[in-house]
């Protein structure tokens, strides 16, 4: 398949059968030093933070993706393996980066936009990102929240009907079973007033065993539902994670993918542009490239900002716009998303603006004459749409 990088086979004494069911998966993935040591050889480094008597964050990772890790200096090495410098915590490291507990109105909602909002279905991940942004959350292992909690979240959706667009996070919502899975869609589905239901999962990334039919059919019954992947690296697209890809868009599962900018790990304008082609390929948008948050122990594998921009200004106009994430950063303590885009305005006056391209071309672009100014007819149809949305959160 073109675009694609291999999988490596299983180890020798694991059976093909149990390594393609995700269940497996899960049971098999190491959290100690010892369970690691059976499938790969650790660093000293790596060794020494298992030895550590409290780990800062919890760490977990499917046979799967540790059987990708092939060299000392793998990129994905880095994002899936704890070390030391993870201890190391600077002025401007937040326990709670994205400021979620100041907007959370109710136990597992985070509601900082006014139409839409983050369930926390679960605090559970097959795989405990080294960057994770949400260390004030996940990694405890509650799964699901207690039956209180659960309908508590839903009626505050229930009695918000500025809210149109739900996000199913955590965690990572795949890791649920089919049967809790389709209960939460249904619950959500059966709120009129909401129009979008999204998924952020990286299991397509870490266990794409967990895409088969019966998922696919599950999420089906509830369209229009988004899938948010999140790809980090070319190499991550195996032949077992394409394949998951494929299933869900040929089944009519639109998919977008957010990407991190991790320091030693995809850094680099040809490895971006390289992952954005290949998702692309597989009919994946690439949706962002975020700035990494400054989670506790993340300052290892955060940019400065100005290298994301210089990646960004170098795929501008070389790379096609269907290809093109979204630069963003996450303006810390809960400031919400900024985009973060290449300068290309030279001068503005009341008459117009005069840009130069990325090639180099220089113009301007002339405003109308204010005479012809006008609004549409029929936009009262909309307006009160819109003020509902504005007060979502009220």
């Amino acid at each position: 398949m073109k675009h694609v990088f291999p999988s490596f086979p299983p180890p020798k004494d694991v059976s093909m059968q149990d390594w393609s069911q995700w269940q497996w998966q899960m049971r098999q993935s190491p959290k100690s030093l010892e369970q690691v040591k059976k499938w790969i050889h650790l660093t000293k480094n790596e060794e020494d933070y298992f030895l550590e008597n409290q780990l800062p964050f919890s760490f977990r990772v499917t046979p799967y993706y540790l059987n990708l890790i092939q060299a000392e200096d793998d990129p994905i090495r880095k994002i899936a393996l704890p070390q030391k410098l993870e201890y190391i915590t600077s002025e401007g490291s937040f326990f709670d980066p994205l400021g979620e507990r100041k907007n959370s109105p109710v136990t597992r909602i985070i509601h900082r936009y006014p139409d839409r909002v983050l369930f926390l279905i679960t605090d559970f991940c097959s795989v405990y990102c080294r960057y994770c942004t949400r260390k004030h959350f996940t990694g405890q292992e509650q799964v699901l929240p207690n039956s209180s909690e659960y309908e508590e979240a839903l009626n505050y959706i229930k009695t918000h009907p500025g809210i149109t667009e739900v996000i199913l996070s955590g965690g990572d919502p795949l890791t649920l079973s089919n049967d809790q899975l389709d209960k939460v869609l249904n619950d959500l589905r059966s709120i009129e007033h909401i129009e979008i239901i999204r998924i952020g999962t990286r299991m397509p990334v870490v266990c794409p065993m967990r895409v088969d039919l019966s998922l696919v059919n599950i999420i089906k019954k509830y369209k229009p539902v988004y899938m948010m992947t999140h790809f980090n690296h070319p190499r991550e697209l195996t032949q077992e994670a394409s394949l998951a890809l494929e299933l869900l868009v040929d089944n009519g599962i639109p998919l977008f993918n957010q990407m991190v900018l991790l320091n030693g790990v995809n850094n680099h304008v040809a490895i971006i542009q390289a992952l954005c082609r290949r998702l692309v390929y597989l009919r994946v948008k690439p949706y962002y490239l975020f700035q990494c948050d400054p989670s506790f122990g993340t300052q290892h594998l955060q940019t400065p900002i100005h290298e994301g921009e210089e990646i960004i200004q170098e795929l501008w106009g070389n790379l096609s716009g269907l290809a093109m994430p979204i630069f963003s950063l996450d303006i810390p303590n809960g400031g919400g998303k900024t985009t973060l885009v290449p300068q290309f305005e030279v001068s503005r006056n009341e008459k117009g603006r005069t840009y130069k391209g990325w090639d180099g071309v220089v113009c301007e672009y002339k405003n109308p004459p204010q005479f012809l100014k006008q609004k549409p007819s029929d936009w009262t149809l909309y307006q009160e749409e819109w003020n509902q949305i504005k007060k979502g959160k009220t």
